[in-house]
C-alpha cells in the first residue's frame, strides 16, 4: 500500500468507528474493552485525539505523566472520555480527512492504531468487524518490526506466524496460523483472537 492508500483506509476505518460508536447504547459505552483498564469510552476517547494532538499538547501531557508514555496515553484517554458522548463521536468523525499524525507517530502506526482499537471495542461488544486484508498485512509487518510498546518478536520468539488468508509470515519455530487480522491482534498483545488461531492457546 502506498501513502494515499493507507490514508484512504484510515479515513474509512475512522468513519466506520464513528458509525459504530454512534449506534451504541449508554450501557455499551461502559463495557470493558480489550485494553486493560479501559472501557469502550476510554478507547473512543483515545481515538478521538487522532488529529488534535499538537507538539505542545503532547509535551504538556508527557510532563503531567512524569515522563511515562503509557501513563500519558492513559491520562489523556481518560480525560477525553469525560466529554459528552456526542462530542466524542464527533471528534472521532472529525478526524476523517485530516491527514496529520500525532507527534512521533508514523503513518503505519496510525493505521494499526485505528484498526486494532476498533477491534478492542467491537469484539467485547459482540460486533463483527473485519480489518481490510492489505492493511492488516501492512500492520502485521510493522508490529513485527517495531519493539516498543508491543515487543512482538520477543513475546513470540520461537514461533513462526503464518496467515491463512493472505501471503504473510514472520518468525521461526513452531507455527501459529490463522487469519491475518487475528494475527495482528496477537502481535498487538491481545489474546481475544487466539481461538481463531492454531498452534497457540490462551
Amino acid at each position: 500500500m502506498d501513502e494515499a492508500q493507507i490514508w484512504e483506509t484510515i479515513d474509512s476505518e475512522r468513519t466506520a468507528t464513528a458509525d459504530l460508536l454512534a449506534g451504541l447504547t449508554d450501557v455499551e459505552w461502559t463495557y470493558p474493552s480489550l485494553c486493560e483498564g479501559w472501557t469502550v469510552r476510554e478507547v473512543a476517547g483515545h481515538l478521538s485525539l487522532a488529529n488534535r494532538v499538537s507538539v505542545g499538547m503532547a509535551f504538556k501531557a508527557f510532563v503531567r505523566a512524569r515522563g511515562s508514555f503509557n501513563r500519558m496515553v492513559d491520562q489523556t484517554a481518560r480525560a477525553e472520555a469525560r466529554r459528552p458522548t456526542a462530542e466524542i463521536v464527533a471528534n472521532v468523525r472529525g478526524a476523517v480527512g485530516h491527514h496529520t499524525l500525532a507527534p512521533g507517530q508514523t503513518l503505519k502506526n496510525a493505521l494499526m492504531d485505528c484498526m486494532v482499537h476498533a477491534q478492542d471495542m467491537a469484539i467485547p461488544l459482540g460486533i463483527e468487524r473485519h480489518m481490510p486484508i492489505d492493511a492488516a498485512r501492512v500492520s502485521a509487518d510493522d508490529l513485527w518490526r517495531i519493539g516498543f510498546p508491543f515487543h512482538a518478536r520477543r513475546r513470540l520468539a520461537g514461533h513462526r506466524l503464518v496467515a491463512t488468508d493472505t501471503d504473510w509470515s514472520a518468525g521461526e519455530g513452531a507455527e501459529i496460523s490463522g487469519p491475518i487480522e487475528a494475527l495482528v491482534m496477537l502481535l498487538a498483545g491481545r489474546t481475544a483472537t487466539v481461538p481463531r488461531l492454531t498452534g497457540i492457546t490462551a
